[in-house]
């Protein structure tokens, strides 16, 4: 599906077909996490706002404990 970004104000909006919208489970009120790897733009529902700080926390705590060695191992 290829989209094209409307005009909202002074913004750009993205308008998401109803069809997706039903097959996520969103709405106007569902929470979205925007976020990039760099090359694309990532939407994604946040289902369980609690799980996800403490998700987010675990993986800073790991970064900072095994970052150097995961850094290594990569190269």
């Amino acid at each position: 599906m290829i989209k094209r970004l409307t005009k909202h104000g002074n913004s750009l909006a993205l308008v998401i077909d109803r069809s997706v919208l039903d097959l996520l489970k969103i709405d106007r009120e569902t929470p979205l996490d925007v976020s990039t790897d760099g090359q694309a733009l990532i939407i994604s529902p946040v289902r369980d706002v609690e799980r996800l700080d403490r998700f987010q926390k675990v993986l800073e705590s790991a970064n900072r404990k095994y970052g150097r060695a995961l850094e290594r191992l990569a190269e």
